[in-house]
């Protein structure tokens, strides 16, 4: 079979309506650029509060990482409880952990609330050791949120192989709080809760220009313009343009997915039967879920669209002989790639470069949950003006030196790890 280059989630998210490009002029309270989870969860969340709000896109909904994401729905961020508060002070540490840590809970409330039908599974996700330094590491992150009230359990022995379906995992940390999604579903979705509530979308409508007039902005595409009292900048990763100088602040890195055909035998129901999507604890990780058809989901960090199918297909086929050589041969069916904003200490960034304009990026791959619980705080914000809804304070802008070399050393380094994968030098 072939290997298409095709996002499986828009092709389980089918009717997916179209919205009409900006054509002359909107007056509203708030103006929302970009129509991810981020803008979105903002749009609702403003117009739950009563403000008007029209959402531009560049592209169609879900059109970045919002869309091509694992659609894995975690707690907390890639960095330790610990770490954290011991970064920011106990203070802004202990509220972003509580924010982060509560981050499932908003996105469930969510679905449920607006009837949001996205393939959600609620039982959890599976961090994976992949050797004794990271079964440490997963020991570590046990205790740290157990001590913070978290519902989490290390699964060893017995356990750990009938929760992953491998014996290659000695140990897996189980968050009953996380759970999985199709992210594509999930953001259109927020899509057409903001249009139930009043907002009005717009796709296909790059921004071209933001400046203030007077007391409101004026966001300008080349068709029309959004005059706004409030701004909130959603496009993250996927920031187009030169009238903002958010893409300054971020460097862009790669991860890709290779799903294959659904998965009917009995051996294949071993695999995560109990519907937990996973990741491990490599440096360069692997993440491994299956879909409501049963569809196997292999990804990691790269750039998938500068590899030849060959080169995808063997990775592939290397991690699933490694954790689940029981299959019989599995056929690959198609590829894709998303964007994600990095930043050096992994952290994001929220920022308020001027009165009324707001934004964020860094999420380093955490969108889904993080995307909502920030989309909420900027219209919490925005309609009280109390930072303490942030789950961190602003922060100014300072664009980061190198950020292109560091894009290239970063894919230099995954598609080099890839490769000896590929060739069973490495696993």
């Amino acid at each position: 079979m072939a290997l298409r280059e095709a996002c499986l989630w828009e092709q389980l998210t089918p009717g997916r309506p179209d919205h009409a490009a900006l054509k002359g002029e909107v007056k509203v309270d708030v103006c929302v650029i970009g129509a991810g989870i981020t803008g979105l969860s903002a749009a609702i969340h403003l117009l739950e509060q009563g403000k008007s709000v029209a959402v531009l896109e560049a592209h169609r909904i879900g059109h970045g990482g919002s869309g091509r994401n694992v659609g894995l729905v975690n707690a907390g961020m890639w960095i330790p409880p610990d770490e954290i508060e011991a970064g920011f002070g106990e203070a802004v540490g202990s509220q972003l952990n509580r924010m982060l840590g509560a981050a499932p809970s908003l996105v469930f409330s969510l679905i449920d609330k607006y009837h949001i039908d996205c393939q959600l599974r609620r039982e959890g996700t599976l961090h994976m050791a992949h050797n004794a330094r990271g079964e440490a590491d997963l020991r570590s992150r046990e205790e740290q949120w157990k001590r913070r009230g978290a519902p989490v359990e290390l699964l060893t022995g017995s356990a750990c192989e009938q929760a992953t379906g491998t014996k290659k995992i000695a140990a897996a940390l189980l968050d009953r709080r996380a759970g999985t999604l199709n992210p594509m579903a999930y953001t259109s979705g927020l899509a057409s809760a903001t249009i139930g509530l009043g907002g009005q979308l717009f796709e296909r409508s790059p921004v071209v220009r933001l400046e203030r007039q007077g007391s409101r902005w004026s966001v300008q595409t080349a068709l029309g313009a959004v005059h706004a009292g409030q701004v909130v900048i959603a496009s993250n990763a996927y920031t187009e343009g030169e009238w903002t100088a958010l893409r300054r602040n971020f460097f862009p890195g790669y991860y890709y997915q290779v799903a294959s055909t659904p998965l009917t035998d009995d051996a294949a129901q071993q695999i995560l039967p109990g519907g937990q999507g996973s990741w491990d604890t490599r440096q360069v990780l692997s993440s491994i879920r299956r879909d409501a058809d049963g569809r196997l989901l292999l990804g990691s960090l790269g750039n998938g669209n500068q590899k030849p199918a060959w080169f995808l297909k063997a990775w592939a086929d290397r991690v699933q002989q490694h954790y689940f050589p029981f299959l019989k041969a599995v056929d690959w069916e198609c590829t894709w790639t998303g964007c994600i904003a990095f930043t050096p200490d992994h952290l994001m960034r929220l920022f308020e470069p001027a009165p009324g304009l707001v934004a964020v990026t860094g999420y380093n791959g955490r969108g889904v949950t993080t995307g909502s619980v920030v989309g909420k705080a900027f219209a919490d914000y925005l309609c009280h003006q109390n930072p303490q809804v942030l789950p961190i304070p602003f922060a100014p802008m300072q664009p980061l030196a190198g950020a292109g070399l560091r894009s290239c050393l970063y894919e230099a380094g995954f598609s080099l790890y890839h490769a000896g994968q590929c060739l069973r030098i490495v696993i």
